[in-house]
C-alpha cells in the first residue's frame, strides 16, 4: 500500500512540476493575446487585480515562490521516503500547497499551440468548450465585487482541468471569442 501511495504522489509531483516547466517554456513564445496594457487591464484572475505581462521580469516573484513550494514539497516527499517516518497522511498535508499554487503566477496568455492560465498550460487539442457567463450581482462568486460586475466570466473546460478568467469588457469578449473560434475551428479541421 505504501508503495502505491508513495508511487501516486510522485507521478503528482511530476504532474505539477511538468506544468511549471511548461508555463515556463511557453512564455518564451511569441504571444498572440494580450498584445497592449488596455487588454491587460481588462483581463483578471482575481475581481481586485488585473493579470500582469507573461515576462520573466514580471513574474519573477511569483516564479520563484512557485518554485519553492515544489522544491519544499519535493524536499518532504524525499525525506518522508528515504527516513520512512512519515505515513500516509503526511502526503495529504502536502497536497495543500500544491493545491493552492494554482493561481500564484497571475498571467494569462494565448500562444499558438494553447492558453496558459495561471500555472497551467492547457493545449487547444484538450479544450472541450468555452464559454463566457454574465457577471451581474447575483453571480455565484463575483456578483460581490463592484469592480467586474458587468463583465463576463470565461470558463474553459478540458478532461481534468478548468481555466475561469474574469473579462470586464465586452470588445475584449468579443476578441476573445474570435481568437478561440479560430483556433478551435483550426483544431477540428486539422
Amino acid at each position: 500500500m505504501k508503495l502505491i501511495i508513495d508511487s501516486l504522489f510522485f507521478i503528482i509531483i511530476g504532474f505539477y512540476t511538468y506544468q511549471f516547466i511548461l508555463v515556463l517554456l511557453k512564455m518564451k513564445q511569441n504571444i498572440a493575446f494580450p498584445m497592449e496594457n488596455e487588454e491587460l487591464e481588462d483581463i483578471r484572475i482575481y475581481p481586485q487585480k488585473s493579470v500582469n505581462f507573461p515576462s520573466y521580469q514580471e513574474q519573477k516573484w511569483s516564479i520563484i515562490s512557485y518554485g519553492m513550494i515544489l522544491l519544499f514539497v519535493v524536499s518532504m516527499y524525499v525525506v518522508g521516503v528515504v527516513t520512512g517516518l512519515f505515513n500516509w497522511s503526511f502526503y495529504l498535508l502536502l497536497f495543500l500547497p500544491l493545491s493552492y499554487s494554482y493561481s500564484l503566477l497571475n498571467m494569462f496568455f494565448i500562444v499558438e499551440d494553447g492558453i496558459v492560465g495561471g500555472s497551467r498550460f492547457l493545449p487547444w487539442r484538450k479544450i472541450k468548450s468555452f464559454d463566457f457567463v454574465p457577471i451581474d450581482i447575483n453571480h455565484r462568486y463575483y456578483g460581490h465585487s463592484k469592480e467586474v460586475n458587468g463583465g463576463y466570466e470565461l470558463k474553459l473546460k478540458s478532461g481534468l482541468h478548468s481555466i475561469s478568467l474574469i473579462v470586464t469588457s465586452s470588445s475584449l469578449k468579443e476578441k476573445i471569442s474570435v481568437i478561440f473560434n479560430k483556433y478551435v475551428s483550426k483544431r477540428s479541421e486539422g
